[in-house]
């Protein structure tokens, strides 16, 4: 196993999400599945036209600008500096982009909040995670619903590639995976016009249970918990993510 950096994991979002290479790495993700995903979400919710929605942890905004097209009032929320700059340059009178922690609520109340594809867990200490799930609550309007969709701790575990090498634009990502304090860490190793960089992905293996605990701290209400993005029913050594509705 490797050694671990402290200096390199405690924040490691902040530099790695800032990076060119991490949208290199990652631009063959499933753009169509996450908005059928959210077609259904948005459909199950119920959500009344032109409700307001808040898309927690954002990146360059892809998933604010579908919803944005599909009717909504959308602000997009991200911590990286880069990713809403980018972002911005698809902003209109219903669609805007800021920085902003996690952490911290809202004025503002949001008829929805999304946090999508395992944007969260990010943080060293626990309690940040806390803090974040009470900003949310504090965040929804009376009758709002917020969302979380997380991987299956059980399932990435059980089926953790320990080594592989990809390649992408030419640049050779060596990935190294393990599980160490709870954590689930994708270390990334690679080299690009002459210069060596490492970047480490650094995620809290939350299961249900944690998350079940977490929500009773914070005084929130779990409403529904499903397994995968067409909604179906959540089983702990099967489905492929952890999608919590709550409020």
């Amino acid at each position: 196993m490797s050694e671990i950096n402290k200096t390199t994991t405690k924040n490691w979002f902040v530099s790695w999400f800032d990076s060119p290479y991490y949208h290199i790495l990652y631009k063959d993700r499933n753009y169509r599945e996450a908005q059928l995903f959210m077609d259904t979400l948005t459909h199950y919710l119920n959500l009344p036209e032109k409700a307001k929605v808040l898309d927690l942890a954002c990146g360059k905004g892809r998933h604010s600008i579908y919803l944005n097209q599909l009717g909504f009032d959308v602000i997009g929320a991200d911590l990286s500096e880069n990713s809403i700059e980018e972002a911005n340059k698809n902003a209109n009178d219903n669609l805007h982009f800021l920085v902003h922690d996690m952490r911290e609520s809202y004025e503002e109340k949001f008829d929805a909040i999304f946090n999508l594809f395992t944007s969260f867990g990010y943080f060293e200490n626990e309690q940040d995670d806390l803090k974040t799930l009470v900003a949310i609550k504090e965040s929804l309007a009376e009758y709002g619903f917020a969302v979380i969709d997380f991987m299956n701790s059980y399932q990435v575990i059980e089926n953790l590639i320990p080594e592989e090498t990809k390649t992408v634009d030419g640049i050779d990502f060596h990935i190294k995976r393990y599980v160490h304090d709870g954590f689930i860490i994708k270390e990334i190793d690679f080299e690009d016009k002459g210069e060596t960089f490492h970047f480490v992905e650094k995620v809290r293996g939350y299961t249900l249970e944690d998350f079940k605990r977490l929500m009773e701290e914070a005084g929130i209400y779990l409403l529904d918990v499903f397994g995968d993005y067409k909604l179906k029913k959540f089983h702990k050594n099967t489905s492929e993510r952890l999608i919590m509705i709550f409020k």
